[in-house]
């Protein structure tokens, strides 16, 4: 790949290696369907999931945030959180409330499902052993929120010296003032680790 290709593509840090994972955030009925957390454009991120994820089935894995049955089952300020958010708790929610959405559902094999309590998807003790086991260097990161789950798991994929990717028209948030910072001001402070792009741009670099 050429310098003048990778710079139309938007990958500044060079052409994807072969140890490329893709990370799908969240996208879970929680964050799309009759909750407090609830955001259309979740919903409508979808469609423009599939190229990526179908390009691709075995490079994909797929986070999910659990809910706690109660707040005191959570540490420290997350009791504080969970009584705030008590109608989210998973005791409370409607049945499948925690399920991937359906289109990803039945692309998500439970191998590939990782589940954590907090933020950042390292808090799953099997996203490291995936990532591991496919000698993984590069993390590209979809789904919800950009400026909380989404960006929490890209700094700490930083921390662990991984190169970061995160597909800006790919992700969302019920913020869009966060959703703008995380992209435009906050991820390019990470610019020798991290960057963004386009995804019919990643979709064209990929090998």
């Amino acid at each position: 790949m050429t310098n003048s290709t990778i710079a139309a593509t938007g990958l500044r840090l060079g052409p994807l290696s072969p140890g490329w994972v893709h990370l799908c955030v969240d996208m879970q009925r929680l964050f799309a369907e009759g909750t407090r957390w609830s955001d259309a454009a979740t919903a409508a991120l979808v469609p423009t999931l599939l190229p990526l994820i179908d390009r691709a089935p075995d490079r994909t894995l797929f986070s999910r945030f659990l809910t706690p049955e109660q707040a005191a089952d959570m540490p420290g300020q997350w009791q504080t959180y969970y009584r705030y958010w008590d109608d989210l708790r998973a005791g409370r929610l409607p049945a499948g409330a925690l399920d991937l959405l359906p289109d990803l559902a039945a692309r998500a094999t439970p191998e590939r499902v990782v589940d954590k309590y907090v933020h950042s998807a390292f808090d799953a003790p099997a996203l490291a052993a995936h990532l591991a086991h496919r000698a993984a260097d590069t993390l590209i990161l979809t789904g919800v929120e950009t400026d909380v789950c989404v960006l929490a798991t890209a700094l700490d994929a930083v921390d662990r010296g991984y190169r970061v990717i995160v597909v800006a028209d790919g992700v969302s948030s019920s913020s869009a003032a966060g959703h703008a910072a995380a992209l435009e001001a906050i991820l390019p402070r990470f610019d020798q680790q991290a960057e963004t792009v386009r995804l019919a741009d990643l979709l064209a670099a990929l090998p």
